[in-house]
């Protein structure tokens, strides 16, 4: 029967969800330099629109529809258009109408491209950017999507541990940023030239409302208003916390300046590493995986400089490898005590490791490879970047004919 508590709760949480994209433009477009942030405000909002039609177009089904043929590749037909998801509920939650599951999974499905969009900022033609968030939605995270969470889906079938998206979300959007900014090459950039922060003051208001949002993100994912949402939010916001401190602590010691952009992209890589396991550990542990992550995150950026790779808003840094991390550590430390279904090797259960291991380099792999090849078609039939000229005049005026702030 639907419970209207937890119908409430996980429409609270889909709204949630649903801002963290606006936010996400904020934490992204105050990154940028002032002549490229409407175009990153205007590429997040787009996607809003993009996938909201095309989840419930087809998307969805392809995610969470009957498997096709018991090979947990891809769902079939059988939903599209969200036919049969109803108000009764569905095989996803008992106690929630299928529609409220279908759209809180519909935030997941908007705000996991618009990650991609920090990896190649300031060079991408629009209309490359349209074709490719199109693609990638549909032939990517459709597909991973499936195979975690969806029924009959393989590595769910598996047993792999992921609560909220490591895999889905994060590794995804990671690998694929990573690829992107390969693919594009770097940005035109002067001798003198240093590719600083337009305004911070955008990023840290950003970066709030995502701390906040992130609370939907995994809370949840618990799809009731029981103990297991006030979990994943108590370990959510402990994680965020450890890894916002650590961040900032190691950028203090390496650079001689306790760095605001490093505070907040500390609390980012706490939550993006929590997501897979806020449903199956406990506080301590959080603390730990806040710390790992804000260690290890903080070093991915260094050997991202020192590859010369640029990924211009470190997308690959924070979600790949900390959804990386996460993953991993979630095999780790997922313990009966707070969810029976969640055994890793702290509880006896080595074996989870390898499961999740294998789940990474899945996601790894095909994120990868799809991503190429999704990126060598819109290149061939749009171009992906747009004339030195236009990017020295600033993806705002030359793509959008506007600008963001009056000189």
């Amino acid at each position: 029967m639907i419970n209207g508590g937890d119908t409430a709760w996980v429409l609270t949480a889909t709204a949630l969800v649903m801002l963290m994209t606006p936010g996400l433009a904020l934490f992204y477009g105050g990154l940028v330099r002032r002549k490229n942030v409407l175009s990153i405000l205007m590429q997040c909002m787009f996607i809003l629109g993009l996938v909201s039609v095309t989840w419930v177009l087809v998307g969805y089904t392809l995610a969470f529809g009957p498997d096709v043929n018991g090979w947990g590749i891809i769902g079939g037909l059988d939903n599209i258009g969200l036919k049969g998801v109803g108000v009764t509920p569905g095989p996803y939650a008992a106690t929630i109408p299928a529609t409220a599951f279908a759209l809180f999974q519909t935030m997941f499905a908007i705000i996991t491209p618009a990650l991609i969009i920090g990896a190649f900022a300031e060079r991408k033609r629009f209309k490359a950017f349209v074709l490719f968030a199109l693609l990638w939605s549909l032939l990517v995270y459709s597909p991973i999507c499936h195979w975690v969470w969806g029924d009959g889906g393989w590595l769910r079938n598996m047993g792999v541990l992921d609560y909220a998206g490591g895999t889905v979300v994060h590794i995804s959007s990671g690998v694929a940023a990573l690829v992107a900014a390969l693919v594009l090459g770097p940005r035109v950039r002067r001798e003198s030239e240093r590719f600083e922060p337009h305004d911070v003051r955008l990023t840290v208001i950003g970066a709030g409302i995502l701390w906040f949002g992130w609370f939907g993100f995994n809370g949840g994912s618990a799809l009731a208003a029981d103990g297991h949402a006030v979990n994943a939010v108590l370990v959510t916001n402990t994680a965020a916390g450890m890894g916002a401190l650590t961040w900032m602590t190691m950028s203090w010691l390496h650079k001689g300046s306790p760095s605001v952009i490093g505070a907040v992209s500390g609390a980012i890589a706490g939550e993006v590493a929590i997501t897979p396991a806020s449903g199956f550990v406990d506080p301590s542990s959080a603390i730990v995986i806040g710390f790992i992550a804000g260690v290890v995150c903080y070093s991915a950026i260094l050997l991202r400089e020192r590859l010369k790779i640029d990924d211009a808003l470190d997308v690959w840094a924070v979600h790949g490898v900390g959804g990386t991390l996460g993953v991993l550590l979630t095999g780790v430390l997922a313990t009966t005590a707070v969810n029976t279904v969640g055994r890793g090797w702290i509880d006896g259960n080595f074996g989870q490791v390898g499961i999740q291991l294998v789940a990474i380099v899945a996601v790894w792999v095909y994120s990868a490879v799809a991503t190429f090849v999704i990126l060598k078609v819109v290149d061939m039939a749009v171009g992906l970047r747009v004339g030195e000229a236009e990017e020295e005049a600033g993806l705002d005026a030359s793509q959008h004919g506007e600008v963001a702030w009056q000189s």
